[in-house]
C-alpha cells in the first residue's frame, strides 16, 4: 500500500478516530486522504496551542493516545507551549507536522525548519522521517512510546513529497505488550506500615491516570492513613469528601515538610518529585520519617530524596497487594479514622464559614466566588481549572469523589484551559464539563473559542476577571523586600488601569466566536447559573468581576 494509506490503517489500528489540527500546505497531503477515507474525523483549531490543549482534555477523557497534525516549523512552535503541558502532566500523544518537499529542503525554503530540533526538547521522542518505507514502523514506535510509563508526547517530521509517494510500504505486524504486575517485597511494606503510630499517604496523579482510585481508598481506610493530594494535582486522586482525605501539600518543600511532620511513616505513591514552586532550603521529608514509595516508573523512586523502600509496579494491583497484606492487621484504624473525620470535618466548616462570610455584590471575594461555582456543580460534572489564585481557593471547597472530576495541567503554560475543557467535552459527551479560568490564562488561550462555537461543544466556561497577575503581585509580597510591595507600583502586572479594573468584558470577545456569554456580579446566582451545565447543549461563558490584589502598607504607614 501506499505511505498515506499505511499511515491512516496504522491510525485506525491505533484506535484513532479523531485528528486535532491546523494544517497548511505541507499537510495537505494528509489532509487530503482524511477527505476520502471518511472515518476520521478531522477537528480544527484556529490557533495551535487551542489544538494541542483540546487533544490532552481528549486523551484524558478517552484514555486513548490523541492524534495531532500541526504545521511545519511556526505551527510546530505554537503548539509548542501545549507539548510541553502534556508532558509534564503525562499525556499520551502523537504529533506530526509537515516537513517541507525534500526536493529543495536543501535550498532552505519559505517555512521549513529543524524540526525535531524544535520539537525535541518538549517531547519523549522524536522520529525524523526520511524515507517512506520508515513510515510505518516510525509510527508505530511513536503510538508505542507515547503510552509507555511515563506516558507522554512523541512527535514524527514527515515530509510532505513522502505522503504523496506512489510506492508500496508494508505494515508492521501488531505487538500485543502484557499488562505490568504488582511490585515486590508488598509484605515488607505492609510491615513497615502497620508498625506506624501516625501514617499518612500523598496520592500522586499518576493514581487518577492509572484508575487507581478505589484501590488507593481501600488502602487508606485498612491503615487509617490521613491521605493527602500531591501540590497542584492534575486529577481527582484521592475522594475529597473522604473522611481521610487531608486536602492538598501546597507546593513548597517547606510547607510540605511542615504538614508531613505530623506523621511518622508516610507512603507516596505515583506522583513526580513532589514538584516544589519556589524555592525553599531543605527536604521536604521531616528528619526521622520513615518514607516508602510506589511507582509505575522506576525513575520516580528515590528521585529528589530517600526512601527506605522503593516498590516497582503497576499501581492498581499493587495497592490491591498492600491492602490484602493489611487485612486484620492494624487494630487502631477505627479509631484513626474517626480522629481523621472529626479534623476534615472541622476543616470544612470552617473554609464554609468563611466563604459565606464573604458573600457580597461585585467584584466578588475569590473564594465566594469559587464557592459558588462549587455548589453550583452537577453532581457528574468535571472540573477544567486554570484560574492560578482562585484555583486555590476552588481546591479548597470542591467536594469531589467521581474519578475523572478535576482536570488540571501542572506544566504551566497558560492558555490551555480552554482547549482542554472543549477536548475534554469532546472525548465524553456524558458528563457536563465547566471550565474555571483565570482572565490572564483565558486571553492566552482565547482563540479555542473558535473550536466551542463552530462545534457547539457545550462547555460552560467561568472567567476569574480581576484585570491583573494577582499570583505574581502575591509571589512580591512574599519575598518582603519587594519594591513594588512598598510603592504599590507593579511593572507589567496589570491587564486594565487600576481604576477601571474590568475593562475587559469578555462578552464581548465570547460573541466574536459565537460563543453566548452573561456577566454575573452576584454569587447566588453564579450558582444557579454553574448549575444549568448539565443542561446546556451550546457553550456559555461566565465574565465574574473578581476582588483583585489588595497590597500590604508599606513600612511605617498607618
Amino acid at each position: 500500500m501506499k505511505p498515506i494509506e499505511a499511515m491512516l490503517e496504522i491510525l485506525r489500528a491505533e484506535g484513532v478516530t479523531t485528528v486535532f489540527g491546523n494544517p497548511g500546505t505541507s499537510e495537505l497531503p494528509f489532509t487530503d486522504a482524511l477527505a476520502e477515507a471518511g472515518d476520521i474525523e478531522y477537528v480544527l483549531g484556529a490557533h495551535e496551542g487551542s489544538v494541542v490543549a483540546m487533544a490532552d482534555g481528549w486523551a484524558r477523557a478517552t484514555g486513548r493516545t490523541a492524534f495531532v497534525s500541526l504545521h511545519i516549523a511556526a505551527g510546530l512552535a505554537n503548539g509548542l507551549v501545549g507539548l510541553l503541558n502534556a508532558g509534564r502532566s503525562r499525556t499520551p500523544m502523537v504529533v506530526t507536522a509537515g516537513q517541507q518537499d525534500r526536493r529543495h529542503l536543501a535550498n532552505d525554503p519559505m517555512l521549513s525548519g529543524d524540526l525535531v530540533g524544535l520539537a525535541a526538547a518538549a517531547v519523549k521522542e522524536t522520529f525524523d522521517v526520511q524515507h517512506a518505507h520508515d513510515l510505518p514502523l516510525m509510527l508505530t514506535r511513536a503510538f508505542a512510546a507515547a503510552r509507555r510509563t511515563p506516558a507522554g508526547p512523541v512527535f514524527l517530521s514527515i515530509p510532505m513529497d513522502l505522503l504523496a509517494e506512489d510506492t508500496q510500504v508494508e505494515l508492521p505486524g501488531r505487538t500485543v505488550v502484557t499488562p505490568q504486575g504488582p511490585a515486590t517485597e508488598l509484605a515488607a511494606a505492609a510491615r513497615l506500615l502497620a508498625e506506624a503510630e501516625r501514617p499518612a499517604i500523598v496520592a500522586g496523579d499518576a493514581v487518577g491516570r492509572d484508575g487507581a482510585v478505589a484501590e488507593l481508598v481501600a488502602l487508606a481506610e485498612a491503615l487509617g492513613a490521613v491521605t493527602y493530594h500531591q501540590p497542584m494535582y492534575d486529577n481527582l486522586d484521592f475522594p475529597t469528601t473522604h473522611p481521610l482525605y487531608g486536602g492538598m501539600l501546597m507546593p513548597t518543600y517547606t510547607a510540605i515538610r511542615r504538614t508531613l511532620a505530623e506523621h511518622d511513616t508516610v507512603l507516596i505513591v505515583g506522583t513526580h518529585a513532589f514538584m516544589a514552586h519556589h524555592y525553599t532550603p531543605g527536604s521536604p521529608i521531616p528528619e526521622n520519617t520513615v518514607v516508602l514509595q510506589l511507582d509505575a516508573d522506576p525513575a520516580e523512586l528515590g528521585r529528589n530524596f530517600g526512601v527506605r523502600l522503593g516498590l516497582h509496579g503497576a499501581l492498581r494491583p499493587s495497592l490491591a497487594g498492600l491492602t490484602a497484606e493489611l487485612a486484620g492487621g492494624v487494630p487502631s484504624v477505627k479509631k484513626r479514622i474517626a480522629a481523621a473525620a472529626a479534623r476534615a470535618e472541622e476543616k470544612r466548616a470552617a473554609v464554609e464559614s468563611a466563604a459565606l462570610a464573604v458573600y457580597g455584590t461585585a467584584p466578588l471575594d475569590p473564594l465566594a466566588a469559587a464557592h459558588a461555582v462549587a455548589q453550583g456543580l452537577p453532581g457528574d460534572a468535571v472540573v477544567v481549572e486554570e484560574a492560578i489564585t482562585t484555583g486555590l481557593r476552588l481546591r479548597e471547597v470542591l467536594r469531589q469523589d467521581r474519578p475523572g472530576s478535576y482536570v488540571h495541567t501542572v506544566g504551566g503554560g497558560l492558555g490551555w484551559g480552554i482547549g482542554a475543557a472543549i477536548g475534554r467535552r469532546m472525548g465524553d459527551p456524558d458528563r457536563p464539563v465547566v471550565a474555571v479560568l483565570g482572565d490572564g490564562c483565558a486571553m492566552f488561550g482565547l482563540q479555542g473559542l473558535w473550536a466551542a462555537g463552530h462545534f457547539g461543544v457545550p462547555v460552560t466556561f467561568v472567567v476569574m476577571n480581576n484585570g491583573e497577575y494577582r499570583t505574581l503581585k502575591e509571589t512580591l509580597d512574599g519575598w518582603g523586600n519587594s519594591r513594588s510591595t512598598d510603592t504599590g507600583n507593579y511593572v507589567g502586572l496589570d491587564l486594565t488601569p487600576a481604576d477601571d479594573r474590568h475593562r475587559l468584558d469578555f462578552r464581548e470577545a465570547a460573541a466574536f466566536f459565537g460563543v453566548e456569554a452573561v456577566r454575573v456580579t452576584d454569587p447566588k446566582e453564579l450558582t444557579e447559573v454553574v448549575a444549568e451545565s448539565a443542561l446546556r447543549t451550546r457553550p456559555l461563558l461566565i465574565d465574574v468581576p473578581i476582588r483583585g490584589h489588595a497590597p500590604r502598607p508599606a513600612p511605617g504607614a498607618t
